[in-house]
């Protein structure tokens, strides 16, 4: 199989069940942590190898090292694999599941910008999702009529702040997951609630039109819920772990033990809460971007655009929701092909500043 974005937590963890299941790698694409990749070399030896930065192939303990993104796609063009992980961050993330696609490919897909930011023109029967969420959606579903779809989130690195002192907040704190440690762009999604927001507009692609909310588990050990029209519901219980969708992924007939099961008793209770707009503002927007979906190119662009201001101390924590809040209503534009979606993503870029 083909890996993309390899020295990240999916990527680790892609290569852990790849080895488990002894299943090869052919490409590894990777970013700027060349020691850890060199590393995952050593093990796994794949045919090829592409990086984000040209002056860094030098560094690279292989033969066959290429970087950028034409690179990534013709690597995936010209491969035999038939599945491709993509654990890329970010909008980039995008034309490699188109490429995937196109060549016939079945994508594992963890890159939330893909479908949030072009889902109307992605087939989403190619896609195997391996969010926790979309999967614990996805093992949950039945031939049953469904009322609603429920995800669910941790709240992030504020779910616990004084609201009064949010516009305060820095890079470091957006960082204090309260349950586990993720990438920097991802962990500002969660402090933001931008990231389940995604997920929803993901969901929406992934299983159609319906009803889909979400709220917050603080323990995140159920990860999706399923209220059936019958009044019942069911809820995906697992500990928070990417082995298990990743493993699916390679193989649905999963018949291997991957996690620990989880002992309701050691854990002993549960807190539920609402995902409520005075600490989360972008949550204003959730109805009104599911109804209208093909809005995501427009808060995925405007989305990064903030968080690299962020990052650069152009801007405060709340001025992310803002920026995010105005592109939303100052954009009234669909795009109506796959082009119109990277032509949309580049003009709002351009006037948001980068």
């Amino acid at each position: 199989m083909i890996v993309l974005g390899s020295t990240g937590s999916i990527g680790v963890n892609t290569l852990e069940i790849a080895k488990k299941f002894g299943i090869e790698i052919e490409v590894l694409v990777a970013g700027k942590n060349i020691k850890l990749l060199n590393e995952q070399l050593k093990e796994h030896s794949p045919r090829t190898v592409v990086i984000a930065d040209h002056q860094d192939i030098q560094d690279v303990n292989h033969s066959n090292v290429y970087a950028g993104e034409e690179n990534i796609l013709k690597a995936i063009e010209d491969s035999e694999s038939e599945l491709v992980v993509n654990a890329l961050v970010g909008f980039m993330g995008l034309r490699p599941t188109l490429k995937a696609i196109e060549c016939g490919k079945k994508v594992a897909l963890a890159n939330k910008e893909s479908l949030v930011a072009c889902g109307n023109f992605i087939d989403s029967s190619k896609i195997q999702p391996i969010d926790s969420e979309h999967f614990g959606l996805w093992y949950l579903l039945q031939d049953r009529p469904v009322k609603k779809m429920i995800i669910t989130a941790s709240g992030g690195a504020f779910r616990e702040w004084d609201i009064s002192k949010l516009k305060n907040a820095t890079l470091a704190d957006t960082q204090k997951h309260p349950n586990w440690s993720m990438g920097q762009k991802i962990t500002i999604d969660s402090a933001t609630m931008v990231n389940k927001m995604f997920e929803l507009l993901e969901a929406r692609w992934l299983f159609g039109e319906g009803d889909y909310d979400a709220i917050i588990e603080t323990k995140s050990l159920i990860h999706a819920l399923i209220d059936f029209k019958d009044g019942s519901t069911t809820a995906h219980f697992a500990h928070a772990n990417m082995q298990l969708p990743i493993s699916y992924a390679l193989n649905q007939e999963m018949n291997s033990n991957i996690l620990k099961h989880v002992d309701l008793l050691e854990v002993g209770s549960l807190e539920f809460r609402k995902i409520e707009k005075e600490r989360y503002p972008v949550w204003e927007i959730k109805e009104d971007l599911l109804n209208n979906p093909n809005s995501g190119v427009v808060i995925n662009a405007a989305n990064e655009v903030a968080i690299e201001k962020f990052i650069n101390k152009e801007i405060g924590f709340l001025d992310i929701h803002k920026t995010i809040l105005d592109a939303y209503e100052t954009y009234d534009i669909e795009p109506k092909s796959i082009d119109d979606v990277f032509e949309i993503d580049a003009k709002i870029r351009r006037e948001l500043g980068r």
